[in-house]
């Protein structure tokens, strides 16, 4: 097994473990390889510095045994927001409070009770909730007029 250091179009690093270095090529290719935190399958090999053992120190004493303790969280992607960057998730936050305010939200049936609004098999009214790249690619190519939300930062929505 080879391990790897990732990073993302985004500049997310991650590892990943892969059985050979094609298999790591031919995953990749095929999108199969994707960061954690944006989920962008544009990934690539970051420069590793090899873990190399010494033997010219001879034999290494065994590390006394550690007590066990729980693992430690992932880091989470933190930045400095500027003043501009403030006032936009103030914005997205504001966008987020009206739809749920003024909006039925319906879940992972989004696709289904909008195509229904659209063919007219249901009333008009304004829905929101969950759908799936397919999803969203499906009601798009029928014509169905929608607007993803962008993710508020801190959340899992």
């Amino acid at each position: 097994m080879i391990r790897y250091a990732l990073i993302c179009d985004n500049a997310h690093a991650f590892e990943s473990w892969f059985s050979t270095s094609a298999g790591f090529e031919d995953q990749a290719k095929r999108g199969l390889v994707t960061c954690p935190v944006c989920n962008s399958a544009k990934v690539e090999r970051a420069i590793m510095a090899p873990n190399v053992a010494r033997t010219d120190l001879g034999p290494k004493a065994p590390a006394p045994a550690a007590a066990p303790s729980a693992p430690a969280p992932a880091p989470a992607p933190v930045a400095l927001m500027s003043e501009k960057e403030k006032a936009f998730r103030e914005m997205v936050t504001a966008l987020h409070r009206h739809v749920r305010d003024n909006a039925e939200h319906v879940g992972e049936r989004f696709a289904e009770e909008a195509l229904k609004i659209h063919h007219g098999e249901t009333e008009e009214r304004a829905i929101y909730g969950e759908a799936t790249p397919d999803d969203a690619r499906m009601l798009h190519e029928e014509g169905v007029e929608f607007l993803p939300l962008p993710r508020l930062p801190g959340s899992g929505n």
